[in-house]
């Protein structure tokens, strides 16, 4: 296979990043925007040893879920890999692409496990309370959006489909603001101009709104009158924050962080809980989703007001507060400091008193508190992308709770992770869950169960 060539294609399957997958003279071959069940022409673009990319020069056949995409951009974007396949399709691929993880990285029966039908959305747009948008400039004219796929390109997006509402009108606002006052903007070429990033985070529940201008340098001409602008402009807003980033590097924010006007933070609602969500506060982005998805967990914990819970990669403390009225005992830790003192604060908040939470990695401080006596009975786990440390795994496998309910972002890791606990532990059922509509991420609820 050579670059440039072109063949007919049928596509068998989704990949795990949205692509459709087929077979050429038994070669996998990766073809972005093409749908399981459609005949494409596909002309290769990049050939490497164990597969090839391509991209449809012609679809012969198309998919009977197939639909036109709403959003302008969106195949310059590439934020979202899924707007031209039908939404209820997008659930059953993403279930099938949890299904696949599971065939490639265990030996588990598949066939006859219980992997439910992912959760999906009422309403799949505008879900996302929170954008991070670059700004740039052209011809003058300022532009805030994302970088287009494997490009430099800044495309320009006024409405994005999957960000609420009200984030897109104060981005849009900002901007106008920010061209107005006549505020250099930032060139990722030569490195020179102060405002690199629009943040724009909004309360669903509340309706609060925060902006943070992320800047290259401390000083901030016209402050006061782009400060007074925003207000008026946005009277939602509670929170300007200025973050200071000078480095050369892809992070958004840097470490020096002032509020210029209004509260640090906004508060948002989940269930029954409140969050004071500061700027640089890690939130799930789609809280109507993230209700579902800690429902899930605490089916899958199943608890009855005396178990003892670890919540592992604890964050801010959402999951195990939103278990904490049915659990004897909630444990966290997190490798983060900050955000060890704010799940602290929002147990107080809560008036949620049987909470430990403390700094540190999983694997070193739950064998600490098991040699004190204190074995938990169930560990809850919400990992980032890359799974399990294997410290953490091998910690599991010595302490043996009852019960381990696995949040994932990543069937492939969670996959192999599960295939790591299967010398002690079965998998009960997996439920995915739908967080990132159009996307091609996927969330799963694990309930794992310690082998009798």
């Amino acid at each position: 296979m050579e670059v440039k060539q072109t063949f007919p294609l049928t596509i068998k399957r989704l990949g795990i990043n949205g692509e459709g997958v087929g077979y050429f003279k038994r070669q996998v071959v990766f073809v972005p925007g093409a749908l399981p069940g459609e005949e494409v022409v596909a002309e290769v673009t990049k050939v490497l040893p164990k597969y090839s990319e391509a991209r449809i020069k012609k679809i012969r056949k198309p998919s009977e879920h197939r639909v036109t995409p709403v959003c302008p951009v969106y195949e310059e974007c590439g934020g979202c890999q899924l707007q031209h396949l039908h939404y209820t399709q997008q659930l059953k691929e993403k279930r099938d692409i949890v299904i696949q993880s599971l065939e490639r990285h265990t030996k588990l029966p598949v066939a006859k496990m219980d992997i439910r039908p992912t959760i999906g959305m009422e309403n799949p747009w505008g879900y996302r309370n929170k954008s991070q948008f670059q700004v740039g400039e052209q011809g003058g004219k300022i532009l805030a959006g994302l970088y287009g796929l494997n490009s430099h390109k800044l495309i320009n997006i006024e409405q994005c489909a999957v960000q609420h509402p009200a984030t897109n009108k104060a981005t849009e606002a900002v901007k106008s603001i920010l061209q107005e006052f006549n505020i250099s903007i930032y060139n990722e070429k030569t490195q020179k101009g102060l405002v690199r990033t629009i943040v724009a985070r909004t309360g669903i529940q509340t309706g609060e709104l925060q902006i943070v201008l992320i800047t290259t340098k401390k000083e901030l001409p016209s402050k006061e009158q782009i400060v007074q602008e925003i207000k008026r402009r946005l009277p939602e807003v509670v929170s300007i924050v200025q973050n200071i980033n000078g480095e050369k590097t892809s992070l958004i924010f840097g470490e020096e962080t002032e509020t210029i006007e209004g509260n640090d933070f906004i508060q948002e609602t989940l269930g029954d809980l409140q969050f004071e969500l500061s700027a640089r506060t890690f939130f799930q982005l789609n809280p109507e989703q993230t209700v579902n998805l800690y429902n899930e967990v605490k089916a899958a914990a199943g608890l009855t007001g005396t178990e003892k819970v670890v919540d592992a990669y604890c964050g801010v403390g959402t999951i195990g507060l939103w278990l904490a009225d049915q659990a004897g005992e909630i444990r966290g830790m997190d490798i983060i400091p900050e955000s060890i003192e704010d799940a602290k604060k929002n147990a107080r908040r809560h008036g949620i008193t049987h909470t430990k939470y403390v700094p540190g990695k999983a694997e070193d401080v739950l064998p600490k508190w098991v040699k004190k006596g204190w074995k938990p009975d169930v560990i809850v786990v919400d990992p980032p992308r890359t799974g399990l440390d294997s410290g953490l795994l091998q910690t599991i496998l010595q302490v043996k709770p009852q019960k381990v309910v696995y949040v994932s972002c990543n069937p492939s890791t969670l996959a192999k992770d599960i295939e790591v606990l299967g010398k002690s532990y079965q998998v009960e059922y997996i439920q995915p869950v739908d967080m990132f509509p159009h996307t091609a991420h996927v969330e799963c609820v694990a309930k794992i169960e310690l082998r009798s």
